[in-house]
């Protein structure tokens, strides 16, 4: 992969997907993203960034890492002991261990501003990143949607100004399939068609531009897409058994449909890691829920480093961007129960894959993971190279109305793993 300059592909002072810019940005070759959303607050020094061992069931407690550290593939390097698969593809990934942020520590506006890159305005209900791409790139298959969510729907993943067009399909399981794209049983083919009939004269006369228009539009997107021809990609079963084995649970199981997402043509996959949940308190690991935090862990492990295999396999792994996302981290001390609190100043996140040039880990951290030493990389710069990577320019503005805005808060990527 080769970094170029934008600008310098501009046709009339314009990038074809960026706006006007002097500052020579890295442009990758990824086609497709994929983002494990783990809903709750990932412990960096338990996981990608682990420290000194500390103790949550001692008097006094001693802060420090739940468990031992291990090598990965990657010389000095090291991850927590319950990521041994991951480890070993170390050289596929980075994990960028300096990611901070100052909001408030809250659960709400730690997803908001991950997923939007952006405060919580009463003005502006600025979109997600998803939504971002989606719009931008469009589907790669026009068959499918730009913008997947395999999870339950929030506000912070939505399209926020850019409107429903901008939105995405979901659903909350691999068994269930996308919500709201099979008609009931006893709706005909010929049925449906009768109620659109009866429905145009209404639907003619709608105000251009109007949120009526647009959800009509989302609407007509929704039964283009009812099809046999769409919803095949759902059947897991066509896959080997042992695949499907090798990917582990629900969550394993959710992966595993990313990547024939992917295959699909859909842009943008979000993953939902946050399940009810296997350690008592899923990544919220306050209290006793920090006990069986490992469970998670060593899920996440399998799922994640099979992904990286499978999509390695398929010959789409440099095409394919993995990036994991949590809300904040968690400091090294433990709370009055043996658990822990929230952490956004200094926390972990991870790229895989993307044809981008990984390290294993980039940025320093102190002795406990709670101040950064080296490299610190803000949640708009982390925006800024998956777009960057995704062959878009982290300066390009959208329009809120007639109010230009870049659809990153200044970010700047990461320009290590471009090269």
């Amino acid at each position: 992969m080769k970094s170029s300059a934008l600008a310098g592909a501009t046709m009339a002072g314009r990038t074809a997907l960026g706006s006007p810019s002097a500052v020579e940005m890295p442009q990758g070759k990824a086609q497709h993203v994929i983002f494990l959303w783990l809903g709750g607050g990932m412990s960096q020094i338990d996981t990608f960034d682990p420290k000194r061992r500390g103790n949550s069931k001692a008097s006094p407690k001693v802060a420090g890492s739940e468990y031992g550290m291990i090598d990965t593939i990657v010389p000095g390097v090291q991850f927590c002991e319950h990521l041994p698969c991951t480890a070993q593809q170390a050289d596929r990934l980075t994990a960028i261990r300096t990611i901070n942020h100052h909001l408030i520590d809250e659960h709400a506006f730690g997803t908001n501003f991950v997923h939007t890159g952006r405060l919580i305005s009463g003005s502006v209900t600025y979109p997600s990143i998803g939504s971002i791409i989606g719009h931008l790139r469009g589907a790669a298959n026009p068959d499918v949607p730009a913008y997947m969510l395999i999870g339950y729907p929030n506000v912070s993943r939505g399209p926020g100004f850019l409107g429903a067009k901008g939105g995405f399909v979901y659903l909350v399981d691999t068994e269930s399939g996308p919500a709201g794209f099979s008609r009931p049983g006893d709706v005909t083919a010929a049925r449906a068609e009768r109620r659109r009939q009866l429905l145009r004269p209404l639907t003619e006369s709608v105000p251009e531009g109007s949120v009526i228009e647009q959800y009509q539009a989302a609407q007509a997107e929704a039964m283009r897409l009812a099809g046999p021809e769409f919803m095949r990609h759902f059947q897991l079963n066509d896959e080997p058994a042992e695949l499907r084995n090798a990917y582990g649970g629900e969550f394993g199981q959710r992966c595993l449909l990313a990547r024939r997402l992917v295959q699909a043509g859909v842009r943008f996959i979000e993953v939902s890691h946050n399940l009810n949940f296997i350690n008592g308190t899923g990544w919220d690991t306050h209290n006793e829920g920090q006990q069986n935090q490992h469970l998670l862990i060593q899920e996440l492990d399998v799922a994640l480093s099979t992904l990286m295999t499978d999509l390695e396999q398929q010959g789409i792994l440099d095409k394919t961007l993995i990036a994991l996302g949590t809300e904040f981290g968690r400091p090294a001390a433990y709370d009055g129960r043996g658990g822990r609190g929230h952490q956004g100043t200094c926390f972990s996140l991870v790229l895989a894959g993307g044809g981008l040039k990984h390290r294993g880990a980039l940025g320093v951290t102190d002795e406990l993971s709670k101040t950064i030493v080296e490299r610190p990389v803000s949640i708009p710069d982390f925006h800024a190279t998956i777009h960057a990577a995704i062959g878009i320019n982290p300066t390009h503005e959208l329009y809120d109305g007639s109010r230009p805005v870049p659809i990153t808060d200044g970010g700047q990527p990461v320009a290590e793993l471009f090269g």
